[in-house]
């Protein structure tokens, strides 16, 4: 009998392992971003005037486990969209500081969720109004990657459709891309990135 319960242990083991796993996996949830309905606006400070430009995301999507905060999956803008509305000052951006050619993603990877105190993920994802969060992560820029906080500001109609808002500075400088300073123009050493965008709650990854 020792053997035999002994044996019966060995076979549940795999079986209590799926059964854990599927419940993990039961918990994550995918929200995805639409890109049509998403605004990346940059602003970049300049001796004469403000630079006013936009980028066009590329896909979103992420997973994010309400109760933990554990997150994955991706933000990914088209490096190469960058338009700031002149042909000569964006072909630089573009050939000389971007190399937007060797490098055509901009992305945000998110690692954790968390809500800013009065707020939590859950509700953000799952109840109805508006949410604070903080999302922390990998920002991926120029070929290289960089620790990345960012707060969003959520609004959920209570259907699952997300309107979500974010803003910060980039110190592109300080990350290694090269400064568009002339002896004329000089520019500020970061440029700041505002993104507006409308997503889904698609459900849970099953």
């Amino acid at each position: 009998m020792p053997e035999a319960r002994l044996r019966l242990s060995f076979l549940l083991v795999p079986f209590g392992l799926f059964f854990c796993a599927s419940i993990a996996r039961a918990q994550q949830t995918v929200v995805r971003l639409d890109p049509a309905n998403t605004k990346i606006d940059f602003t970049l400070g300049a001796t004469l005037h403000s630079v006013h430009g936009v980028f066009k995301l590329k896909s979103g999507e992420i997973q994010v486990n309400p109760q933990t905060g554990q997150a994955s999956g991706s933000i990914v803008a088209d490096a190469t969209s960058g338009n700031s509305d002149n042909s000569s000052r964006d072909q630089n951006m573009h050939k000389n500081i971007l190399e937007s050619d060797k490098f055509p993603e901009i992305s945000f990877s998110p690692a954790l969720i968390t809500a800013i105190p009065g707020h939590t993920v859950e509700e953000a994802l799952q109840g109805r109004g508006t949410s604070q969060l903080r999302a922390n992560g990998i920002f991926r820029l120029h070929g290289q990657t960089h620790d990345m906080t960012m707060d969003l500001t959520v609004d959920n109609d209570g259907n699952g459709h997300l309107q979500m808002t974010t803003a910060f500075p980039v110190p592109y400088i300080l990350w290694g891309l090269k400064s568009p300073n002339t002896f004329i123009l000089h520019v500020d050493n970061s440029v700041n990135l505002e993104i507006h965008s409308e997503g889904q709650v698609v459900g849970p990854i099953r």
